[in-house]
């Protein structure tokens, strides 16, 4: 009995160090390459397709209920975890006070984005003309995403029964030991509820398919709208016919 408890030991010691230690490279070294790739060569592709034209009402408060949660969440985590835990301690703000501010406002933009998201797949799972439109890839990254925001909200009360902000520290030791390419990282999150390492290995798993779905966009507007400086070419009537004149004198020799 003692050598298949030391045996599970073993075995369970692997698998958190594949799926945390090893994974984490994995997926941020595809999506780096990936995007840059297909960015080169598939340069029309790098867009979301839009179907704004079925059902537009519905879209409209989906896609405001999702992206104002998703932004929420996506800055609260990159802040989170990736500041550095001294940085916390010297401005003055406990691991408890962090705690339960991740909990309130990522429980409020947590259940805004699962509402527009579960809005937006009715829409295009149901309605037959979007669904007729709509790629596997699509579809599932939508369905990735609802899953991955209900593994979220269902942190929450497993993080509530920690307000001390313990487990948080050992989230925040993790990812800042995976980015400083730290040796044993995954140790941090070895004995962490399953719930949270489902949520860490799907979101991982969402940043190793992101260039190959339509989450692409997100990176379009630093890529595109940030370097026109907030100008906007506009060609009046005149303007074109003025145009028009210009070319038929030129044709006629004058």
């Amino acid at each position: 009995m003692a050598q298949e408890h030391t045996a599970t030991l073993v075995s369970a010691g692997w698998l958190d160090q594949a799926a945390f230690g090893y994974y984490p490279y994995i997926a941020l070294a595809v999506l780096a390459i990936g995007s840059v790739v297909r960015f080169d060569r598939e340069p029309y592709t790098w867009r979301s397709g839009s179907s704004q034209l079925l059902r537009r009402k519905q879209l409209v408060l989906g896609s405001i209920l999702f992206h104002l949660g998703v932004l929420v969440i996506f800055g609260g985590h990159l802040v989170g975890l990736l500041t550095p835990i001294q940085v916390f301690d010297a401005i003055g703000i406990s691991h408890g006070a962090k705690q339960i501010l991740a909990v309130v406002a990522g429980g409020i933009a947590g259940v805004f984005a699962i509402l527009g998201a579960l809005i937006l797949l009715h829409r295009r799972v149901f309605d037959a003309r979007i669904r007729a439109t709509s790629s596997f890839g699509d579809t599932a990254i939508l369905l990735l995403l609802t899953v991955q925001l209900g593994l979220g909200l269902a942190t929450i009360p497993l993080s509530a029964g920690h307000l001390d902000g313990s487990e948080m520290v050992k989230f925040m030791s993790w990812a800042q030991g995976i980015f400083t390419f730290q040796p044993g990282s995954a140790d941090y999150v070895a004995d962490v509820h399953w719930i949270f390492k489902a949520h860490l290995m799907l979101g991982l798993t969402i940043f190793l398919v992101f260039p190959f779905t339509r989450l692409v966009h997100m990176l379009s507007a630093p890529i595109w709208y940030l370097p026109r400086r907030g100008w906007q070419l506009v060609r009046t009537r005149r303007d074109i016919q003025a145009d028009k004149r210009r070319a038929d004198a030129q044709a006629r020799g004058v």
